[in-house]
């Protein structure tokens, strides 16, 4: 883009330091071309250079992150549609690209470069000083009739390299013709593609990037020194168990109120209320609703064969003035159905073998609008060995069938809602952005900010939660090979529709019950990144040939086809895009899952888990086969051991803390898209995102408990913890 610049260039040069370079020994002659000098105030052109020479302002802007700076040498060399500037070194009297510096330098030419189609950037060796990374964040050239062109750079420049920089302006490659700047996107591309390389990381997973350990990426020191403190904060935590023995502790809970005990400085309201509330009926089926797994509930019509519930069974919890069949046909009834851990394999702990169940629950939405269980199956198969339990049932019968639907709960949020559908397939389409899409692509820019840290987060997940005997083995009932399973059994089953948030309610039947927040938020944040995203779709792809022609985002989505979802049709996955609609609601998903679904079922973690009982990792006996048995001693020898249940808090805790250096979803400080068009609806974005927020604040005023996992300043733009 084309306009004046209103950069804050520096006038007057900054006080030398004790490392800065000395302008006098590093400068070379002028080359025959194009002569750079820097902007010191009285600096005068020697008599020798003809007097129509061009003048460029060239400013350069390095990021305010901490070691963003660098000593290295730094020139660039303009391309035009009118020639080309020989390469110059920038070189100022005083220390260059320091940390948040704006530096500004001229740039003379025998003449004008015509349009600017790209800026070269060297970083070479200076002197002794070894090697650096540098982070730049952006470079606006001046022309000699005083139009500006941005150069948006935001990355790590590491060692010796050459970057070349487009303008800011978004291009498809149907509206390039040129064939330098055709050579331009190929060439970054390819070596996109040779950094990151597919990997298979199990059978029937999607696919990962290919490296071994968070060292083999690119090194992101922004990353590596903001994620420090979390993982610092856990191993404090992790001392201070350790010192009250809970960690080497192994046995039984001798009672549930020494489960209290373990972060009673780290309490939430929400974490309260849990502890308060959680063996009540009507929050347990709360959680369906707003808690950390919101997606489970389907709409029953009529009984499932493998559910025999009768009416006679629940007629004390429905009342007198109605029955199970008028129940069904008002859409009064759910379902959650735990039938993927029918045959999910367990493990030991502690040398101890675990157990897991695959249930079924049914609800209830009574006339309170309160929602709550009516009855629980814990297996997929009816019969004498697999009891119905019922809200008559004795006390800990009851008690103990639900913890057996909170521990599937468990293993199906973590293994398959959280850790499936938003951090491993959000890494598929940020690896699919960065290898098939280029820097100039208006997709890549849209999508950039909500790929930030996935791929770092979930290197470091694999190798210290998911590795061979990584917290995942000491924590869950089937341990990695059970995760193994489970994710691709998840992915087997993983439809277009359950990715789609609307799609996803309408087809569940629950776009009616009421008190539902998660549902009432997340329309509401669907609907705003729609209509941004209808606007940025609509403003580089006025028709359905200008989509289809576009080679590179085709290449972009049949990568994810077949990489995310393994080229399984029956997903209903998109393999081309053909319209700028469909193009909208893919985008519009990709967002949804990358920011606010992942808030949404990673933020509450450790609020509905500190109280160990209502998020059970593991189990250590089986499930029940016969009524009125438990009691509370069997209880506490069925719940998770004192080790196990320090381990599992540890790592709520850690996955439920925000970032030290977040970007709420619609935060955008680095500027991308550079045209008037796009950056009036980010604003819009940003604008209905606030109103949003205000309405979430002011309904959460009126709720005993407040649901604020979908408030847009909390909602992080990336899967980046």
């Amino acid at each position: 883009m084309i306009h004046k610049c209103t950069c804050p260039c520096p006038q007057t040069p900054r006080p030398c330091s004790a490392t800065a370079r000395l302008s006098p020994a590093r400068r070379s002659p002028p080359p025959r071309r194009c002569l750079l000098e820097s902007s010191l105030p009285g600096t005068s052109l020697p008599p020798s250079l003809p007097p129509t020479m061009a003048v460029y302002s060239v400013c350069v802007t390095t990021g305010p992150y901490l070691m963003a700076g660098t000593l290295d040498n730094i020139s660039v060399t303009l391309l035009g549609t009118c020639g080309e500037s020989p390469k110059q070194r920038l070189d100022r009297l005083g220390r260059d690209f320091a940390t948040g510096s704006v530096q500004k330098y001229k740039v003379r030419c025998p003449a004008e470069l015509g349009e600017l189609l790209l800026l070269r950037l060297y970083k070479e060796r200076y002197a002794f000083f070894p090697k650096d990374s540098w982070y730049c964040s952006f470079i606006c050239v001046t022309a000699p009739d005083g139009t500006c062109t941005q150069f948006p750079c935001y990355q790590w420049i590491e060692g010796y390299c050459t970057v070349e920089l487009r303008p800011g302006t978004a291009t498809t490659i149907c509206q390039d013709s040129l064939p330098l700047l055709l050579d331009h996107r190929r060439r970054e591309l390819q070596s996109r593609q040779e950094c990151y390389r597919w990997k298979v990381y199990a059978p029937g997973f999607p696919g990962i990037i290919d490296v071994s350990n968070f060292e083999e990426m690119e090194t992101d020191k922004k990353f590596a020194l903001t994620k420090t403190a979390p993982c610092t904060d856990q191993g404090d935590r992790s001392l201070g168990m350790k010192l009250r023995g809970l960690l080497d502790r192994k046995g039984s809970w001798k009672k549930l109120d020494d489960i209290r005990n373990i972060f009673w400085c780290h309490k939430t309201v929400t974490s309260e209320y849990v502890t308060e509330h959680w063996c009540e009926d009507p929050f347990f089926g709360y959680q369906y609703l707003n808690g950390v797994n919101p997606v489970m509930l389907h709409c029953l019509s009529s009984l499932p064969s493998k559910l025999p519930v009768t009416h006679d069974m629940v007629a004390p919890s429905l009342g007198p003035d109605t029955c199970l069949q008028t129940e069904l046909e008002r859409g009064n009834v759910f379902l959650a159905d735990y039938w993927i851990l029918e045959e999910a394999p367990v493990h030991c702990l502690n040398g101890h073998q675990q157990y897991v169940a695959a249930p079924l629950c049914l609800l209830w939405l009574n006339p309170q609008g309160a929602l709550v269980p009516l009855a629980i199956q814990l297996s997929q198969n009816p019969g004498p060995q697999s009891p119905i339990f019922l809200p008559t049932d004795s006390y800990w019968d009851w008690l103990l069938a639900k913890t057996w639907v909170r521990n599937s709960e468990f293993l199906v949020h973590e293994h398959n809602t959280h850790f499936l559908c938003t951090h491993l397939l959000c890494e598929a389409f940020s690896m699919a952005t960065l290898r098939q899409l280029p820097l100039c692509h208006p997709v890549y820019k849209l999508l950039l900010p909500h790929t930030r840290y996935t791929l770092q987060v979930n290197t470091i997940a694999r190798a210290t939660l998911l590795n061979p005997d990584g917290l995942v083995d000491h924590v869950t009932s089937g341990g990695r090979q059970g995760l193994l399973y489970l994710i691709s059994t998840g992915l087997a089953h993983f439809t277009y529709t359950d990715f789609c948030l609307p799609d996803s309610l309408r087809a569940r039947g629950v776009l009616t019950i009421p008190n539902y927040h998660y549902r009432d938020d997340g329309l509401k944040i669907w609907a705003a990144i729609q209509s941004f995203v209808s606007e940025i779709v609509g403003y580089y792809y006025p028709s359905d040939a200008s989509v289809q022609r576009d080679t590179e985002l085709q290449a972009w989505v049949g990568e994810i086809f077949a990489q995310a979802f393994l080229g399984r049709e029956s997903s209903g996955f998109p393999q081309r895009l053909c319209t700028p609609g469909e193009l909208v609601k893919f985008l519009t998903a990709i967002i949804f899952n990358c920011s606010a679904q992942h808030a949404a079922v990673n933020s509450g973690q450790h609020d509905f888990g500190a109280w160990m009982p209502n998020t059970p990792s593991s189990m250590r006996q089986p499930p029940p086969r016969t009524k009125g048995t438990a009691t509370l001693k069997s209880y506490l020898d069925t719940l998770p051991e004192v080790n196990v249940t320090c381990n599992n808090l540890l790592l709520f805790w850690l996955v439920s803390q925000e970032p030290k250096d977040q970007r709420p979803l619609g935060t955008y400080p680095d500027q991308h898209f550079t045209e008037e068009a796009p950056r009036r609806s980010i604003a819009a974005f940003q604008n209905r995102l606030a109103q949003i927020s205000q309405e979430i604040r002011e309904r959460n005023q009126g709720l005993v408990l407040p649901y604020a996992y979908l408030d847009p300043p909390v909602i992080e733009n990336s899967v980046s913890i």
